[in-house]
This record gives C-alpha cells, sequence and structure tokens, in this order.
C-alpha cells in the first residue's frame, strides 16, 4: 500500500534506504531510485477518474527515475506515464499538474540549455 505525502512534494527524492527484510542483503541498504513511492495529486488533467485501492482517480505513485534512460532500448518505446501519452520526458514532465505543477513550471521556465542538461542527466539514471 501506498500512502499519500502530506506536504509539499520533493516526489523523485534521489536517495531513500530500505526497511528490515527477511533477505538481510536487501535489508537497510542505500538505494538511488529517483522517487519517494507516495501517492501524489497530480491534477485532473492526468486524472483517469479510476480509483484504485487507496488511490483516488487523480493520485499516482511517484514512478522511479532510474532506469529511465534505458526505456528506449528495453522496452523499444519512450512512452511515459500511466497511459502512455508521453512521448519524452520532457512531455512526461510537462503533463504533471495538481502537486507536480510547480515542478512542471520550473521545468517550462528553465533555460533551453538547463532543460538539455536536466534530460541529459536524466537520461544517464
Amino acid at each position: 500500500m501506498y500512502s499519500r505525502h502530506s506536504s509539499t512534494p520533493a516526489c523523485h527524492t534521489p536517495t531513500l534506504l530500505t526497511g528490515d527484510s527477511d533477505v538481510d542483503a536487501l535489508a537497510h541498504q542505500t538505494i538511488h531510485p529517483y522517487t519517494d513511492l507516495l501517492l501524489h495529486d497530480m491534477g485532473p488533467g492526468l486524472a483517469d477518474d479510476r480509483p484504485d485501492f487507496d488511490a483516488s482517480g487523480s493520485e499516482w505513485r511517484t514512478a522511479p527515475l532510474w532506469g529511465i534512460g534505458l526505456v528506449k532500448t528495453v522496452n523499444k518505446h519512450t512512452r511515459f506515464l500511466h497511459d502512455g501519452r508521453a512521448r519524452d520526458v520532457s512531455e512526461a514532465v510537462l503533463w504533471h499538474g495538481g502537486e507536480g505543477e510547480k515542478a512542471k513550471e520550473n521545468f517550462r521556465k528553465m533555460p533551453s540549455i538547463d532543460r538539455k542538461a536536466l534530460l541529459a542527466y536524466l537520461n544517464s539514471l
């Protein structure tokens, strides 16, 4: 079960610490998934109005960004978001709304050179 974020989100958190595990090698490990694994209201633009367990029809779990640069190689496509509407990472960011609106606007307002650098970084994950 995923929980909801209760304050201003930093959804794609770089580092997490795993919890207890029956497998010692997995317990208390520092990982870098670039997610908080929480549910966030992404606004009406991404809503499908289909609740799923505790998630409303406009809430989505923050997808991990690690490996995002390999999507085309592994999956033979670059479709993103829950329904594949985004053709690339830029479009995925620009579809954000709700709790992701500020991140979208920051991305949109970035100088082109900074946006390209950010996309290159994301594709290196």
